[in-house]
């Protein structure tokens, strides 16, 4: 048994395969009723997996964090440097979006009548409630009346309120809240493991919920709107190779040593078009990183909620990309709104489903571009959606390094060592998969 474990392929391979074999299947199955159903649920279940140990892995880890740090100045501090933070790198992506839509022009190149149109309506009415809440019940949403509520819906940002509350309150009381954090460890400590068994299923998940993408809409869709894909994508990969690597330069380490620890759950991100599903390994790994341990339960969590880097590049490119496809021409002034408009609906969108698509619908009609014209589009938002919750984790993980090292809370020799690990294991794996290709060799 020990020497068949020793020849497993890692997570990150086990998922590309998964995701090779859902596009296979989709293909085969294509618009067949059974497959359809069949592949949605188990993808679903896989997602229902992931939310089940979400947020009980964020209230123990933020709790503890926060009761581990116990200073009220430096939780404030660190909160209006993560803040500022986020907000600095979505601009960035929102005009980086718009700058590579106004030099490439992807609405030019189709015909928006000749595409095929894809139901909206389950957007529609949350695009509607959304637009019509200001920042005053964005504000309020946060703090939560009823936590088991909150919990009960999955609603982040109230929970990472109480939560932060409930740790200082421990730390607070002293010697009497040891029991809580040494409980909270605990119940943490468990999840991580739940955690690992869950991701056993992760090839399944990720081939039902790209096979039924496939199977729905099947491979010719994509031709159409090819280049727009392949726009976006350069785009979210010009984002994170420029941006990305100078604010890591800047801060005083490499990018490349954070994409190799986070790769894994970057391709898992990408693969489940769901944040969520990387979540819980990330927190984990951004601790053996080298990051404190309150410094990473506040940052990603807050993140998953307002720094997504990769969503901001895709709804502004597409925002331009239908108002040219429209023949609309927006002024440099339409656009700086266009750009505002943006910042403050995607902060508002915190926890709505299908988040992008409804920011995008209620954006949209400020430039004049009609609603039905992202009926076009909804059929590929989930190929794109896979790219942008991507560069999402990967931005998420680079604001922890770079808000642990502007406090001092990261380990540099911890950092190292644990490089060093993964390397060591890399190696391993790679001496024995040479040693077992050159036996099959010689037998053949």
């Amino acid at each position: 048994m020990k020497k068949y474990r020793s020849y497993r392929l890692s997570l990150g391979w086990q998922i590309l395969i998964g995701l090779a074999l859902g596009i296979v299947l989709g293909a085969v199955f294509y618009q067949n009723k059974l497959a359809i159903t069949a592949m949605q649920n188990i993808g679903n279940m896989f997602i229902g997996l992931i939310q089940m140990i979400v947020l009980p892995i964020v209230v123990s880890c933020l709790t503890v964090g926060i009761a581990n740090m116990g200073d009220i100045k430096q939780l404030g501090r660190v909160g209006g440097k993560t803040i500022i933070y986020f907000e600095i790198m979505t601009t960035i992506a929102i005009a980086l979006g718009l700058l590579i839509g106004n030099i490439f022009h992807p609405g030019d190149f189709i015909n928006i009548h000749q595409l095929h149109s894809t139901d909206i309506s389950q957007y529609v009415s949350s695009a509607k409630s959304a637009s019509n809440t200001g920042i005053w019940s964005t504000l309020m949403g946060i703090i939560p009346t009823n936590i088991f509520k909150s919990l009960s819906e999955g609603d982040m940002m109230p929970v990472i309120f109480f939560s932060v509350f409930f740790g200082l309150g421990t730390a607070a009381i002293g010697k009497q809240g040891r029991i809580i954090v040494d409980f909270l460890d605990a119940v943490s400590q468990v999840m991580f493991r739940v955690t690992n068994w869950v991701m056993h299923t992760a090839p399944i998940g990720v081939c039902a919920l790209i096979g039924v993408t496939i199977a729905q809409m099947g491979l010719s869709a994509l031709a159409p709107l090819g280049y727009f894909i392949i726009l976006a994508y350069g785009t979210m990969l010009l984002f994170i190779v420029v941006f990305m690597g100078l604010a890591a330069r800047m801060f005083g380490f490499k990018l490349s040593d954070l994409l190799y620890v986070i790769k894994d759950e970057a391709v898992l991100a990408f693969s489940t078009a769901s944040s969520e599903a990387a979540l819980p390994r990330l927190i984990d790994k951004m601790d053996k990183f080298g990051v404190s341990q309150g410094i990473v339960s506040f940052v990603i969590p807050t993140g998953y909620t307002f720094n997504l880097d990769g969503s901001a590049i895709y709804q502004s490119l597409a925002a331009l990309f239908l108002a040219q496809a429209y023949h609309i021409h927006l002024s440099l002034g339409q656009q700086i709104t266009l750009l505002v408009v943006l910042m403050i609906t995607s902060k508002g969108m915190a926890g709505v489903p299908g988040a992008s698509f409804v920011v995008l619908l209620a954006t949209v009609s400020t430039i004049g571009v009609p609603m039905s014209g992202l009926t076009f589009i909804a059929g590929i938002d989930r190929l794109v959606d896979m790219g942008r919750t991507a560069v999402n984790v990967v931005g998420n993980s680079l604001a922890t390094v770079i808000i642990g090292k502007s406090e001092h809370e990261f380990s540099e020799d911890k950092s190292q060592s644990y490089l060093r690990e993964l390397r060591a294991a890399k190696a391993k794996y790679k001496k024995r998969d040479r040693m077992v290709s050159l036996f099959l060799l010689s037998v053949c």
